[in-house]
């Protein structure tokens, strides 16, 4: 045991644990990254001074520059991500990222059971084998980042809309999914107890193709409004495959950090899908929205009358109000329209009308989406309120701005059985003396269900870009027209 990198290790696990608890609240999570990122240095500088195998020299100077020219590369890509990405584009990244460390995982374990197969079947003297207490890890590394990788890239397909967001289904489908686990966990059984086999170099790639077939069909299937609580899913699974990269490298410190991702990303997903009334089950093979028209729920079917308004008439009667409620959603971002609010809601305010924004848990396309592009536009996190706080505020409130939200204040949830959001808990926005809705068309949101808000009686629809309609409102303001 090399004691002074353990200690490194030791350290860095306990800043890890340190800059997760601060992550939870907004004031401390600025400090909680700078923790992070020192843990990070204490992780990564003690493997400057790690020897493998040859010549300890040679050895050593063939390590610094493999990890340097990893350093170099990815530190590349994450200031390019860092400038170049919009904040709208968030969730593709994150998804992105999160199937980086799947891939990572997959191939670290690849390259483990081929040296290890290879020293076996050369019969090298003193070559350590590949034992049941390495080959577990091993292939389950495999089958994890497998998943992972082709997972996230999945979701990164559906969320840059390079495939449908709808749940892309065919007959069989989920047994197709189980076969292919069952095929998987029997090849890395087989392989654990008979590691030299003759085909055991075929079976493994077998293994490897099963695990990334298995990723990419387990979230097509899968639609879009589910999409933030896949995001957090493959970010547990990420973290998943960390930890048993840890126990295929013996690294302590990986299996630490990849236990405490994973979990984290598990309970967030747990979080997630209580907001939606749903269970991880039926998220996973539910096929949410993949027919919103067999249950018979259109704007059509509302019957009702979907009234027009002027950004003026609208501004008019925000600036009549005595209290405004803001709920933002994905369109919000897509307009970069989070600038635009704040002013908006400054304006309001030095009328003296209060303000609030109502934030879903899972509005957008990862989870905290909303709360990011908010913080951004420096809105005072204290006048940011969740669902379960706010949501009795809105029989109270003169008006309810809706910006670019869609499924997430749809009151079939609440309404109507036959719908496939009915049971999600919704912002209860139709409750507001008047509901604004700014939005570009009468287009149904991400989950493809038409909304019964546009056609109620308190609610006007002002059509157009979010940013656009948010400055013709701040300057109705500004002028005195109202």
């Amino acid at each position: 045991m090399n004691i002074p990198v353990e200690i490194c290790y030791f350290l860095a696990s306990l800043l890890f644990m340190l800059s997760l608890k601060g992550l939870a609240s907004p004031r401390t999570a600025r400090r909680a990254n700078f923790i992070s990122m020192a843990a990070m240095a204490l992780t990564v500088v003690p493997t400057f001074f790690w020897r493998v195998g040859g010549t300890r020299g040679g050895a050593l100077i063939n390590n610094l520059v493999i990890i340097l020219g990893g350093v170099a590369l990815g530190s590349a890509i994450g200031l390019v991500s860092a400038y170049k990405v919009k904040m709208t584009a968030m969730p593709q990244m994150v998804g992105l990222y999160n199937g980086f460390g799947g891939a990572a995982s997959l191939l670290v374990a690849v390259v483990e059971f081929v040296h290890k197969h290879g020293l076996m079947r050369q019969g090298i003297a003193g070559a350590e084998a590949l034992d049941v207490a390495g080959s577990i890890p091993v292939h389950l590394s495999v089958l994890i980042g497998g998943v992972c990788f082709t997972g996230s890239m999945a979701a990164f397909a559906k969320l840059q809309e390079l495939i449908s967001g709808r749940p892309i289904l065919f007959p069989g489908q989920h047994f197709l999914n189980l076969a292919l686990l069952l095929g998987a966990l029997a090849i890395g059984a087989f392989l654990t107890a008979r590691p030299a086999a003759d085909a055991s170099l075929a079976l493994f790639g077998g293994l490897v193709v099963l695990s990334l077939v298995l990723g990419w069909l387990v979230v097509i299937p899968i639609g879009g409004a589910d999409m933030p609580v896949v995001i957090s899913l493959m970010n547990s699974y990420s973290g998943m495959a960390v930890t048993t990269t840890g126990f295929v490298l013996r690294n302590n410190v990986l299996i630490i950090v990849g236990s405490l991702v994973g979990a984290s990303g598990i309970i967030l997903t747990q979080i997630m899908c209580k907001a939606m009334n749903r269970s991880l089950a039926n998220v996973m093979f539910g096929g949410f929205g993949a027919a919103p028209s067999a249950a018979g729920v259109s704007a059509a079917a509302a019957k009702g009358t979907v009234k027009e308004a002027s950004a003026e008439e609208a501004a008019t009667i925000l600036g009549n109000a005595q209290s405004v409620i803001i709920v933002p959603g994905y369109g919000m971002a897509v307009a970069q329209a989070q600038h635009a609010v704040r002013e908006l809601a400054d304006l309001l305010e030095r009328r003296g009308i209060q303000v609030k924004y109502a934030i879903h848990p899972v509005a957008g396309r990862m989870p905290g989406h909303m709360n990011v592009l908010l913080a951004e536009a420096n809105v005072p996190y204290d006048r940011l309120f969740e669902l379960e706080t706010i949501n009795d505020e809105f029989q109270r409130t003169d008006v309810a701005l809706v910006v670019g939200a869609n499924d997430v204040v749809n009151p079939a949830a609440k309404n109507t059985p036959g719908s496939p959001i009915y049971g999600m808990p919704v912002l209860n926005v139709d409750q507001a003396k008047a509901v604004i809705v700014l939005k570009r068309s009468m287009n149904p949101g991400f989950a493809g269900i038409e909304n019964e808000l546009f056609v109620q009686p308190n609610t006007m629809m002002v059509f157009g870009d979010a940013k656009q309609t948010l400055a013709k409102l701040a300057q109705a303001l500004k002028d005195g027209a109202v």
